[in-house]
């Protein structure tokens, strides 16, 4: 395997969308990308409403979109999925993406509009740990992603079920259905198997990582925000995930879906034998961040992690997910956000520097 390369920088309001740019220089973009074909750009909408910490932010997205304008790369599309429990188009209003999109002509597309892509049954060169037995009667990918480069941008932040989510846990609503609730009792090995494709399908896959807002705790939602000024990136999806673990203060190793993606030889999951650049000392940084669940992933946990586990063919894949599907929207949106979300929300924007530059693009949040 050649070597892995992380690029870590700090940086503030006033200069993030150059050190976006170096950054994807020093992690080299170029080199990961073919520029001959089609960039998708994934974007991260854990949570349609706006929270810091759990979404890309605008600032995240443009700095990636010049890097690649910068790097030759023209074709670029922006492409949203949809879950059973976020709205793609209130995610890209309320995060205000919708004007870095038009400022630079860049297209939105969604993988679940026919209209944009369709759904095709694709046969894995690589062994399948777990996605053939959840979906026996095939694995289903957009046809659009065939042959496209990829840039995954997720934040830094916990989860609930995968202790981490970044550039691997992207590729999670990009690359499965609406049903893919259906896997997550074997979540860590669902996201090696999507890594695995994407490396059969992608002409090219890089990510940017935003740690400016990270989040610790009941993620991808429910976070801690903690102001941290850093940003990452690399074409190595295992590493950059394995090195914001390690920052945020989880041993990578022990992390299943980091620790299986190693020894399958898809990428390097040992902060050790990553080269880091830009600025190395950042990565040994130890924030202390935890694990938390809240009311609605704590009965996620339950009903997937628990004996109750055998349970969930009647609880998830009938008409009975939608018992769920409310009660998840009820809890997240309609009693979180509003006795606690929306003044954390407000007193990021008042007090934190990057609520202050998210205030200063256009839109409506």
């Amino acid at each position: 395997m050649s070597t892995s390369k992380v690029a870590v920088l700090r940086t503030t309001p006033e200069t993030v969308l150059d050190d976006y740019q170096r950054l994807c220089e020093l992690a080299g973009l170029r080199e990961a990308l073919d520029p001959s074909v089609t960039t998708i750009l994934k974007d991260n909408i854990s949570w349609h409403l706006l929270y810091p910490g759990a979404n890309t932010t605008p600032w995240q997205l443009e700095g990636t979109i010049l890097a690649l304008r910068n790097s030759g790369f023209r074709d670029l599309v922006d492409v949203h999925n949809r879950t059973v429990v976020t709205i793609a188009d209130l995610g890209d209003r309320y995060n205000k993406f919708g004007p870095v999109l038009e400022k630079y002509g860049v297209p939105r597309l969604y993988n679940f509009k026919p209209e944009d892509m369709a759904w095709i049954e694709y046969r894995p060169k690589a062994r399948m740990a777990v996605l053939d037995k959840i979906y026996p009667d095939g694995i289903y990918v957009p046809d659009y992603f065939m042959g496209k480069n990829i840039v995954h941008l997720p934040t830094v932040k916990a989860h609930t079920y995968t202790v981490t989510t970044g550039a691997m846990k992207n590729a999670f609503g990009g690359l499965l259905n609406v049903n893919r609730h259906y896997t997550h009792t074997w979540i860590h090995d669902t996201l090696v198997d999507l890594l695995a494709i994407q490396k059969e399908i992608h002409a090219g896959i890089f990510a940017t990582m935003d740690g400016t807002t990270a989040g610790s705790g009941a993620g991808p939602r429910t976070l801690i925000p903690h102001q941290k000024d850093v940003i990452l990136a690399s074409a190595d999806q295992v590493a950059i995930d394995a090195v914001a673990a390690a920052m945020m203060g989880f041993d990578p190793l022990k992390i299943p879906y980091i620790a299986h993606a190693t020894e399958r030889g898809l990428g390097q999951g040992n902060p050790r034998e990553v080269e880091i650049v830009g600025q190395p000392e950042l990565a040994n940084e130890r924030w202390g961040f935890k694990v938390g669940a809240n009311l609605g992933t704590g009965v996620g946990m339950l009903l997937w992690r628990s004996p109750l586990k055998v349970f969930q063919k009647l609880l998830f894949r009938t008409p009975l997910v939608k018992v769920f599907i409310f009660a998840s929207e009820t809890y997240h949106d309609r009693i979180w956000y509003p006795l606690k979300g929306r003044r954390v929300t407000e007193r990021w924007k008042r007090e934190s520097p990057w609520g202050c530059l998210f205030e200063s693009y256009p839109g409506d949040a």
